[in-house]
């Protein structure tokens, strides 16, 4: 069992909370920071946790084995050093730290404690951990380029870092920005009112990682929700390339052959077992297993999850970290140097930095 406390109470703090409880083998919490009363009042009654109103509260009451970091970007590094300061391992929101000066204090403060990991879940969503697991298997040779088009910044970065086994060298940044007419019907509480087209910007950005490993971003405003943009990866290889769900690529023969990845959902037609993912596979191979099958997690909920037992099984000896600081200060370096090229119109180039070391 590993104790666990969250700070925040946001609509991503929940998250953790929530999943925490639906998790009760693994997982104690021992309480949960927020500053307002009123708040802390609500999630006293939506999820039986004790509450306190700050950190030192918090720390006299019990010491977890780790602590959630989810508050803004602004509150999120002060928080992460002052836990750290205490000793206690913390699992932070992304971005660690909101601007370059800040990652590079916050890195300075914390980084050679080895007691911060980042909650950045994209490449443990059961999609992207199947690609990834095709990927390593070698299915499309030599990864030279990532194309993404479905989620923003830092997490885009993640996701091409990912793919192109990226490290920590310069990177060389060119983007662009449009905007042009686009209904936007969804928003994450739900149905607008208002379906008529107003002006979204497209962000495009090419970054060179060197070496001859390149990405291509491409980010439409409010992406995450707006069904109307497809979601688009492009992972090509030096014998094939993956496009979504789609490989095509060399074999022995030689041939060129295309498969899929196929999703084995529960719950369709009179299999009664309830709404669930089972697992992905490809070429009739497991490629991802959900570990929480019974749970009837979404994706987003079941990557979220596999980083908080990732975590709880790193502190245990018994599993790799989940996301290292320094690797999430790398991807919001990049993040913001293609916000630097929109701003100025010009290519940004990024250096290599202390956490590379």
């Amino acid at each position: 069992m590993t104790s666990i406390a969250v700070i925040g109470a946001g609509w991503r703090a929940q998250f953790f909370i929530r999943l925490a409880k639906m998790l009760p083998e693994k997982f104690e919490i021992v309480g949960v920071v927020a500053r307002k009363e009123d708040v802390r009042t609500k999630l006293n009654l939506d999820f039986g946790v004790q509450t306190f109103s700050s950190v030192s509260q918090l720390l006299s009451h019990k010491k977890p084995d780790y602590v959630i970091v989810s508050v803004s970007w602004d509150a999120n590094p002060g928080l992460v050093e002052e836990l750290v300061a205490a000793g206690i391992h913390v699992l932070c929101e992304t971005p660690p730290a909101p601007t370059l000066e800040g990652l590079q204090s916050l890195w300075k403060n914390v980084g050679s404690a080895g007691l911060v990991q980042v909650a950045e879940q994209y490449m443990s969503l059961p999609g992207h951990a199947a690609r990834l697991a095709i990927v390593r298997a070698g299915t499309i040779g030599e990864v030279g380029s990532v194309e993404i088009s479905s989620t923003h910044g830092y997490h885009a970065v993640s996701i091409m870092r990912g793919f192109l086994d990226a490290g920590f060298e310069p990177t060389q940044i060119t983007t662009r920005q449009f905007a042009a007419p686009l209904v936007d019907p969804l928003a994450r509480a739900g149905w607008n009112d208002d379906l008529n087209p107003r002006s979204a910007k497209t962000t495009i950005s090419l970054i060179d990682f060197g070496a001859g490993k390149s990405g291509l971003y491409n980010f439409v405003d409010n992406q995450w929700h707006n069904q109307l943009r497809h979601r688009r990866i492009v992972i090509r290889g030096s014998r094939g390339e993956l496009v979504d769900d789609s490989v095509i690529r060399l074999v022995d023969g030689p041939a060129i052959t295309t498969s899929r990845i196929e999703r084995y959902q529960l719950g369709y037609d009179l299999n009664l077992d309830g709404y669930d993912t089972e697992h992905l596979s490809f070429d009739g191979q497991v490629v991802f297993k959900n570990p929480f099958t019974g749970l009837r997690l979404m994706d987003e909920e079941i990557a979220i999850a596999q980083l908080m037992v990732q975590m709880a099984d790193w502190l245990d000896g018994k599993a790799t970290a989940p996301y290292q600081l320094a690797q999430a200060c790398q991807d919001h370096l990049i993040s913001l140097a293609i916000d630097e090229s929109i701003a100025t119109g010009n290519s940004v180039s990024t250096q290599r930095q202390a956490w590379a070391n």
